[in-house]
């Protein structure tokens, strides 16, 4: 970012003292005005997410608070009042748009989402690892239309792609040595070309299910953009925006950026100074930030904000001479419907509806997937009880021990006023539809794998474990000692390193995924429902369904 000068020129232009000629072409050379409105992380949430956005309350700061947020009407209407006044602007996204998605989306593999987006105007985004969720050959069909493989075509009009183009320079088809989608879009606006990079984690590979991303290869997201900038330089391109899927954890508000801390820091650190501006998300967090220079930004997620970033570029040099932001919620209270939206999601409830709206059960509370200082987690147990029940006879696999992933359980079941929950709620929360898997591994396996829930530090991975099968770990301790062996145990009976137990994993688990490799060495597979079907038959069978007694886990130090 080249930082704006006032010119010898400009100074007398401004005190009246030169002649008219050069004032005049001195006005004409007045910076171009670009406004940026974007999202990330929205994951198909085409209705409100339940709760909407914590924030600070403004009245009392030491407090936070809920404001309903979200839902693609009400983000339309936005987008659109945000563009008002602003000739150049265009509307972009940080990836993770589709996948882990809400029943109404994920019915129709996300079709509505795309369409919805579409609607919006929507014009770059880079890919997240969630959309990668049913393999590369989905996405591409995501991008360019056309039926679902397996399903057909569901919805009430042919899908024909996105309208917006997905970029991701990091990420290479192994067969090819070339980029799955293009790296970069440049775009013009007054003549200036401003260049958008799209960026994919490079850890995508142990997000998602392997076999869906097996022939591709991610690469460093620094070293990618900087290989870049030449190129686009050698284009006449200065001002670059780098949309990346990756990010970090403020502690402050919305808009602030206290302590920022997380992966986005030392990425942007390793970009070439040329990057003006970094539109971030993954990490489900809103900030606004200034890293090493840079302009960092991400709006939360679930489309609760909309991010509006207003740069100034130098006619003449074409950089970018001044860059801010501002996080804007998207108020369920403040906002009108867009009447095109209503209308694209009422097309697709009418399809969906009979079976959304099948009962499933009842709860006595909120089954919150927030874990505790252990790393357990209310439904978590809940769903981890679920499959091991799916499983546990022997004509379905004879299972004593049931994990699950805690990137899996992907939002609270809420409690309405008559507890009644939904075919829809139970989706919610598992929306991958993951294949129950069921294998044998030895008592030693079952604490290497325990093991493996620290195998990034920084971000530990606790798996959710079945009624019966307790633990104990040692914070102090370090990598493959947390785990107490003795404190192991089934039924009450301590684990044998040495006996066999039958487990039962989503397939994602069984593939290694979340790093979790250790499942991988299971014998004697047997695959089952999914786990959607596992949840739902469990609230059939146990309503209405609450907190579970007793503790699975338990920490030490």
């Amino acid at each position: 970012m080249r930082q704006p000068r006032l010119t010898l020129l400009a100074a007398l232009c401004a005190l009246g003292l030169a002649a008219t000629g050069p004032c005049l072409a001195q006005s004409v050379a007045a910076p171009v005005d670009l406004r940026i409105l974007a999202i990330n992380d929205f994951h198909g949430y085409l209705r409100p997410p339940p709760g909407g956005i914590r924030i600070t309350d403004p009245a009392d700061a030491t407090r936070k608070m809920m404001v309903p947020a979200g839902g693609s009407e009400r983000v339309a209407t936005l987008v659109k009042q945000l563009r008002e006044g602003h000739k150049n602007n265009i509307f972009v996204a940080a990836g993770d748009l589709i996948g882990a998605s809400p029943f109404l989306s994920a019915m129709f593999h996300d079709e509505p989402t795309i369409e919805s987006l579409s609607m919006m105007g929507l014009a770059i985004s880079s890919v997240g690892n969630h959309e990668f969720d049913e393999g590369k050959n989905e996405l591409l069909r995501m991008q360019n239309g056309g039926c679902h493989p397996v399903d057909k075509c569901q919805g009430p009009h042919p899908f024909t792609g996105a309208k917006f183009r997905y970029l991701a320079a990091s990420t290479i088809d192994k067969a090819t040595g070339k980029t799955v989608f293009p790296p970069y879009e440049i775009k013009e606006f007054d003549g200036i070309p401003v260049a958008f990079i799209g960026l994919t984690l490079k850890n995508t590979p142990n997000l998602v299910s392997p076999a869906g991303v097996a022939s591709l290869e991610f690469l460093n997201e620094a070293e990618t953009v900087n290989a870049l900038v030449p190129e686009l330089k050698a284009k006449g391109v200065e001002a670059i925006v780098v949309l990346i899927h990756e990010g970090g954890f403020p502690t402050g508000d919305y808009n602030e950026c206290p302590g920022i801390s997380g992966p986005i820091v030392d990425i942007v650190k390793k970009f070439d100074r040329a990057v003006d501006v970094v539109i971030s998300g993954h990490t489900h967090q809103a900030y606004v930030c200034e890293i090493d220079g840079r302009l960092v930004t991400s709006g939360d997620k679930y489309g609760t904000l909309v991010t509006a970033i207003d740069l100034q570029l130098d006619p003449k040099s074409h950089d970018v001479i001044s860059a801010k932001a501002n996080n804007t919620i998207v108020k369920i209270g403040g906002i009108a419907k867009d009447p095109e939206q209503s209308a694209l999601l009422e097309s697709y409830d009418r399809l969906a509806a009979p079976i959304a709206n099948r009962a499933a059960g009842s709860v006595t509370e909120t089954l919150s997937r927030t874990p505790g200082e252990t790393g357990e987690s209310v439904l978590g147990d809940i769903v981890a009880d679920a499959q091991l029940a799916a499983t546990a006879s022997e004509p379905n696999g004879g299972a004593v021990i049931a994990f699950t992933n805690p990137g899996g359980v992907r939002t609270d079941i809420v409690k309405r006023e008559d507890g009644a929950v939904t075919y829809a709620d139970i989706f919610a929360s598992q929306p991958f539809r993951n294949q129950l898997v069921t294998m044998t591994l030895s008592g030693r396996q079952l604490k290497d794998v325990l093991e493996q829930q620290w195998a990034d530090p920084k971000r530990p991975r606790a798996l959710q474990v079945s009624k019966g099968f307790a633990y104990a770990w040692d914070a102090s301790k370090g990598d493959g000692a947390r785990i107490i062996a003795a404190r192991m145990s089934l039924d009450g009976k301590p684990i044998d390193p040495a006996a066999s137990y039958r487990v039962t994993v989503n397939n994602y688990l069984a593939e290694g995924g979340d790093g979790f490799t250790v499942f991988k060495e299971g014998t004697a597979q047997q695959f089952g429902i999914y786990d959607v079907d596992a949840l739902y038959a469990y609230f059939k069978a146990n309503s209405p369904v609450g907190p579970t007694a007793g503790k699975r886990i338990e920490r030490i130090n």
